[in-house]
């Protein structure tokens, strides 16, 4: 079972009693799980569970309500058991923990967005890194009583389709650099450690188009690729990049870099993205890009 089936089921244990104690709150709280760590995607495993997962849930109130209810809150959230299928909860005082316990809502995206609201312009939104909106996303709601989290994690799911393309552009973009170009040239130069760096960025940017293409935020590198092979569109692709990286110098690298290519632009052109005739890349980068209404966005650097 899951971390985050097992904290539902802890919360509907005994979380939800414990809310329903606090009748005042029934429209101003929200509870669930979600943000940065291997169990908020579902990734946890054995190895996991040496730090940070436990069955916990966060608490979210806003302004006000927090000021007002955040201590009550949290002395009945620390009076929850602390076992729960035999799982102990971390560390806790009566202000909550590091991972769980009671947020103010604001404050709690904030520290994924480094805005006191959403983002507005797309100079804001594309300043906010990939795996902190990836983190701000996943998880799982268990209860929204005014369905202020709700929206907040939608609104952050959508960016402008401006922000989208430039995003998506500029995976492509670096993708053709590392991969189709430079992978080879480094080699030639006879320089391994450059060639394995640029194979490695190449498999980073191809499987954050894959997530792109899915309509998700590329997560922290570390669950990118467990991430990405398992989505519905291009997975198997997000298997080939990741697999590059276990044989870096095989003789098949280079047809193996342009069948990846080949997955996205093939994509590209089944979305409209893209008609052009090119087996590199960059060109149909730029054709994403060029679909950019915002004149500033659309001429700035492919790859910035």
């Amino acid at each position: 079972m899951h971390a985050i089936e097992l904290s539902y089921r802890y919360y509907k244990e005994y979380g939800e009693a414990m809310l329903a104690s606090f009748p005042a709150l029934t429209d101003k709280v929200a509870a669930g799980v979600f943000g940065f760590g291997s169990e908020c995607f579902g990734y946890e495993d054995e190895t996991s569970l040496d730090h940070d997962v436990d069955p916990g849930f966060y608490l979210f109130l806003s302004g006000e309500d927090y000021r007002e209810w955040e201590f009550r809150l949290s002395r009945a959230y620390d009076k929850l058991p602390r076992v729960f299928e035999g799982m102990a909860l971390l560390g806790r005082s009566a202000y909550g923990n590091a991972r769980h316990g009671v947020r103010e809502t604001g404050a709690f995206f904030s520290a994924f967005t480094g805005l006191p609201r959403l983002p507005e312009t797309n100079g804001e939104w594309l300043r906010i890194p990939d795996h902190a909106l990836a983190a701000a996303t996943n998880g799982r709601v268990f209860y929204d009583g005014k369905g202020e989290v709700t929206a907040l994690r939608a609104a952050l799911s959508a960016p402008p389709e401006d922000v989208w393309r430039k995003r998506l552009a500029k995976d492509l973009a670096l993708a053709a650099q590392s991969g189709q170009y430079n992978y080879a040239r480094a080699l030639s130069h006879g320089e391994k450690g450059a060639a394995a760096l640029a194979l490695s960025d190449f498999a980073k940017h191809a499987a954050g188009a894959v997530c792109r293409l899915n309509g998700v935020w590329p997560p922290f590198y570390k669950w990118l690729f467990r991430h990405a092979r398992d989505l519905p569109v291009l997975g198997e692709t997000a298997k080939k990049a990741e697999a590059l990286l276990l044989s870096p110098f095989s003789p098949d690298v280079p047809e193996r870099i342009e069948a990846v290519a080949a997955d996205l632009i093939e994509e590209l052109k089944k979305r409209g993205l893209s008609d052009l005739p090119f087996d590199f890349l960059e060109p149909h980068a730029l054709e994403v890009q060029k679909g950019i209404s915002d004149p500033d966005l659309r001429n700035a650097h492919v790859m910035e």
